[in-house]
Formats: C-alpha cells, structure tokens, sequence
C-alpha cells in the first residue's frame, strides 16, 4: 500500500473507463464466449463479458492496453460479475476461481509491460468486486419486504472466492466498487479480510458507492455520509463514487467526502445519463469539462470513467489529472 499512497500524496492517479463499452464494439458472438472452455455448455452465454477472460483473453488485453496507453494508472480487472452469485445465472459457479485468476493476471501481464516501458509511470491492477446480482438488506419481493434472497454468509463466500482469484492472479489492489447496499460491501470486506489473514498479507481498498438518484442517496437509502460511516472502519485506501449519475452531479456528493473521509477519494462518473437508446452521449471534451472542476477543487485522488467511457474519454481525463498534479508539486 505505501507505494500507491506515496504516489496518491503527490499526484492525482487516473483509473481506466468502462470495460463493458469496450467489449460491445468487438460485436463477439456466442462462440466468442465459449471459446476453448464451454464448447458444450448448455446454457447461452453470450453476454457473460466476465468469461471472456477465459475466452477471448485477446480481447481484454486490448481493452487494457488501450486504456493504459490514454494515461491509465490503474486498471480494472474484467470480474466486475466474477462471483458465485453473479455467475449462477448461468450455472458457471465452479470457474469462479479461474475468472478472477485469470482476469487478475492478464491485467498484471499489460501493467508489467507498461511499467518497464516507462518506470516513472508505474502502473497497478485494481481486482473489481462488483455488487452481485442480490442485495443483503433489501426484499426483491414487495409483496414481503422482510424477505431476502441471499445472506450476509453467502455473499461474503461468494466474495472470499473472488478475492482469493484476484490477490492469486497479482492484483495490486482491491476495489469493492457501485455499492447499492453497503451490507453487501461489508461482506466484501469482511471476505478480504479473511483472505488476508488466511495469506498473511495486506492489501490496498479501493470502496466505490453508487448514487441512484437526485436524492443523493444509494438503492439501499443511505446518504453519501452516512455511506462513509459505514465503511469507515476498514483500513481503506479510498472512499468514492461510481455509475448512476453523471460527473456533474456527482459534485456535490463528492464535496461531503472530501470534507469528512479520512482517505483518499475516488470518482469514476458515467459519460452522462443512458439516453432512450441506453447509450451515453457525452463526448471526452465535454466530460472534461465537468472533471475539470473535480480537479479544480481538489475533490479527488483518483478520477476515472465509469458507463459509457472510453480511451478516448480517459486520454482527455489524464491529460487534465497530468495538469493539476503539476500545480499540486509547484505549490
């Protein structure tokens, strides 16, 4: 951790943009997804991005390296869904394992090669734990609002699995990221603990909440402060916030953190909100400009791009992030 800390206290670091945006361009098909490993699954899996790991290595590793040669510093790891949970949808549970290894390593891999290509410039690959498919303290039935699909023991396995792939496979970091219900974030955090202890290690944490609405407030009805109080307990190299809203209405969000989270904040924004055709329309110069002010009022330790961006978004990111950072040594 004090490496990344040590670079955090001297520059704003740039996380890449979305993975999802990037693999839609390829247009892959059904083959795509079964390529080498489940030729003969009886299940569709077109869709399932998180076995292109496994799959279409090829891919990903272009995704990544388009990503770091914009400006990336870190990179996400394509296991946004690589839990159990996620990955009974289709009854894929038993390569869990072998999703976050192999997302992890390939990650690892292109960082490696960046990183030697310019040793100023070191680059790091964070293990992305999204949120499951089910949440801890809400009832997808709203006939039984006491009913839960899950518990808090089945989806801190279902995370233990995933960090164990991902810390095996070389991740740098973990990032516990689009928190719509902070018991599911404790149970990832509770699961990293449990692999750190069993490995006697310590790894960095990146937590990442979503807010759903103008409201201001995550699925699971808890303001951007009292998100924070939740989590702060754990040993965390960064607080932020991720997907739903755009960057600019993320600010005032973003605002509460960097006032009250004793970490480092982070801030990964959509490229805007979905429009009727579920894309999303704003261009790298005019997220720029809203990230810009991010930078401007020192929000944030890291900024980077959720829904919808790309390198071209991530280049325009750095190159803003390179910006302030200068100032911040020059004062």
């Amino acid at each position: 951790m004090q490496k990344i800390k040590e670079l955090l206290n001297d520059r704003i670091l740039v996380l890449d943009g979305a993975m999802g945006t990037m693999i839609q361009r390829y247009n892959l098909e059904e083959a795509d997804f079964r390529k080498g490993w489940f030729e003969d699954h009886p299940d569709s899996l077109k869709g399932n991005n998180d076995i292109l790991v496994l799959t279409r290595p090829d891919v990903i590793k272009e995704i990544h390296a388009a990503y770091l040669e914009a400006g990336a510093d870190i990179i996400e790891t394509n296991t946004f869904g690589g839990t159990t949970i996620a990955q009974a949808d289709y009854h894929l549970e038993d390569v869990v394992y072998d999703i976050n290894y192999h997302g992890a390593k390939i990650a690892k891999e292109i960082c490696e090669t960046f990183t030697a290509k310019n040793p100023d410039k070191p680059r790091f690959v964070a293990g992305s734990m999204g949120p499951t498919t089910k949440l801890a303290s809400m009832s997808p039935d709203v006939n039984n609002p006491g009913f839960r699909n899950t518990s808090f023991e089945e989806l801190k396995n279902a995370f233990r699995t995933q960090a164990e792939g991902l810390i095996d496979g070389g991740a740098d970091l973990l990032l516990v990221e689009t928190v719509t219900d902070t018991l599911n974030a404790k149970a990832a955090l509770f699961a990293i603990d449990e692999v750190c202890e069993a490995k006697g290690i310590t790894i960095p944490i990146m937590v990442s909440g979503t807010i759903t609405d103008a409201s201001g407030r995550t699925l699971s009805g808890q303001t951007t402060e009292a998100f924070l109080i939740s989590v702060q307990h754990a040993n965390l190299l960064s607080i932020g916030l991720n997907c739903a809203l755009g960057a600019d209405a993320l600010r005032p969000y973003l605002q509460v953190l960097n006032q009250k989270a004793p970490f480092f904040v982070s801030a990964h924004p959509n490229a805007g909100l979905p429009n009727e055709m579920g894309e999303y329309d704003e261009s790298p110069e005019m997220m720029g400009e809203q990230i810009n002010t991010f930078l401007k009022e020192g929000l944030v330790n890291i900024i980077g791009g959720c829904c919808g961006t790309t390198p071209e978004h991530i280049k325009v990111i750095a190159e803003l992030a390179a910006v302030y950072s200068k100032q911040k040594n020059e004062q």
